[in-house]
């Protein structure tokens, strides 16, 4: 009765629900190669089952430790100083006034967004250059150094500039939702505290801040629930195409690892079980990151 009478909402996510069940669920039957030696030749089905073969290869590969140091060293970078970074954007965008160069501002911030990785990788690679780079060029005329840095050629620089270009990126994109989030705080709050004499960065402190803190936790659970999603295509086109073996020792992720060994090699099997073993994680830290925040705060995903 009660579908009968949401007849037309359900059927508004009905699309997304088969969009979700094809896409998403459909496949999680090839997962099961990942516990076989799959042979394209003999098939899916007569392909032997070997278990946790694939599993224990990775877990005992001399790489593994530096895989996974590399995976959480980049992922809790871009945590700590991606997760952030749109927040104080909204807030900063927030106190603007002037409602045309507000706009101006966020156009211009999250149109990165849109823009190819190919194509950002491009500008990366310009931008550092070693002969006529901006960077080397300012730093040389500020007389912060002496000679031009092969920037893309150092591994102690690798993080910061993936770092950075990440931000970059997507701080305007995501400083959207912060934004549609302070659109809904009660502009009679700030009016009460303009006339307690509260300040712009008491109103965010006390008011904005805990207004949206919902929104905040909700996304920062699901931020720690990818933690082992360092990047692909940053770091494959960052690390031209994996060609740059100087950057290897802390470029090497679980997903280029999977990439190398699925596609280059064609270990399909092994790749499948790198990829399982990645979610499985993910899904704990996402278990284990809501269990912690339905403690601590009000707010959890469930």
């Amino acid at each position: 009765m009660r579908f009968s009478r949401q007849w037309q909402l359900q059927t508004m996510v009905l699309p997304a629900i088969i969009f979700i069940f094809i896409f998403m669920y459909l496949p999680m039957w090839g997962v099961l190669i990942g516990f076989k030696d799959y042979n394209i030749y003999k098939g899916f089905a007569e392909s032997p089952w070997v278990g946790l073969k694939h599993f224990r290869y990775f877990i005992n590969l001399p790489e593994f430790p530096r895989i996974m140091k590399n995976t959480l060293g980049i992922s809790i970078a871009k945590l700590v100083f991606g997760f952030p970074a749109p927040i104080i954007l909204a807030l900063m965008l927030n106190e603007v006034m002037n409602a045309s160069l507000r706009r101006t501002i966020q156009t211009i911030s999250y149109l990165p967004h849109f823009i190819s990785w190919v194509i950002v990788a491009g500008f990366v690679f310009e931008l550092l250059s070693v002969n006529n780079g901006s960077v080397n060029l300012l730093l040389r005329w500020l007389g912060i150094i002496d000679e031009n840095i092969n920037w893309m050629s150092r591994k102690e620089y690798f993080w910061g500039i993936l770092v950075v270009v990440n931000i970059w990126k997507g701080v305007g994109f995501n400083a959207i939702i912060y934004l549609a989030a302070i659109s809904g705080i009660d502009p009679t709050l700030y009016e009460a505290a303009v006339v307690e004499g509260a300040g712009k960065l008491k109103r965010i402190i006390y008011i904005t801040l805990p207004c949206i803190s919902t929104t905040i936790i909700i996304l920062l659970i699901l931020s720690v629930g990818n933690i082992l999603n360092a990047g692909y295509d940053d770091i494959m086109l960052l690390t031209n195409m994996g060609k740059n073996g100087i950057l290897y020792d802390v470029s090497n992720t679980i997903d280029i690892h999977v990439y190398t060994w699925g596609i280059e090699k064609q270990r399909f099997s092994y790749a499948t079980a790198v990829g399982v073993f990645k979610s499985v994680l993910n899904v704990v830290m996402l278990y284990s990151a809501n269990a912690i925040s339905r403690k601590l705060s009000d707010s959890s995903l469930w």
